[in-house]
């Protein structure tokens, strides 16, 4: 204590405590990439203060606009599985690969979008291009409006997953018929539980297997 000059164990009795200052707490790499015109908000608060978080747009955005490409590490099997979110692979040097993201640390904002439910709410579409995930908009997007993201009809086949269909304009070729066609869905032998792709379930098998 520098009052009254003495080495203490624990908080001076005479003078009390010292007043402690926090360091401030700097944003996580993923926070850090968010475009200006984007914004994050808190959804769903859950047990040990988990953050269920949603990508937001602050101004309109045009529709056919690109986003990525999709920043993460790359790795045979999911460490991290977040059934709100879409499980991303793509080829590299001829093997298939998970777009695995951790941590905010190791991935861009792109890893905060959550995944359509349906047409109505679906307003990004993700596709492969050269080794790399990209996001593009199929709409308008207006403001204090949600980015929700489905694959493309093409990575759909690749990701093993059905597709869900945008009312595009009339200039617009539909997708293909053989993409509507539906897919049984895989089986967890351990639970019962299904899931529209191999990928999910193996992701889901390994939560198993960490329970272990």
């Amino acid at each position: 204590c520098e009052d009254c000059g003495k080495s203490l164990i624990g908080e001076c009795k005479l003078h009390g405590p010292l007043i402690r200052a926090k360091d401030r707490v700097i944003p996580s790499r993923a926070r850090l990439t968010l475009p200006h015109y984007l914004t994050l908000r808190v959804l769903e608060l859950r047990a040990g203060n988990q953050q269920i978080l949603g990508v937001f747009a602050k101004k309109v955005i045009q529709k056919r606009t690109q986003f990525g490409p999709y920043v993460g590490q790359l790795s045979t099997k999911l460490t991290c599985y977040d059934e709100s979110r879409l499980v991303l692979q793509v080829l590299k040097d001829g093997g298939k690969y998970f777009l695995d993201t951790p941590n905010e640390d190791c991935g861009n904002w792109m890893m905060f979008v959550r995944l359509a439910q349906n047409q109505e709410e679906q307003t990004l579409v993700a596709y492969q291009h050269c080794g790399e995930v990209y996001f593009t908009t199929v709409k308008p997007i207006e403001p204090h409006t949600e980015l929700k993201v489905w694959y493309a009809a093409d990575y759909a086949k690749f990701m093993e997953a059905s597709a869900i269909f945008i009312k595009e304009e009339s200039d617009v070729c539909p997708l293909p018929p053989v993409a509507k066609e539906p897919i049984d869905p895989w089986i967890c032998s351990s639970c019962r539980s299904s899931f529209a792709t191999f990928a999910l379930l193996e992701s889901h098998q390994c939560i198993h297997k960490d329970r272990v």
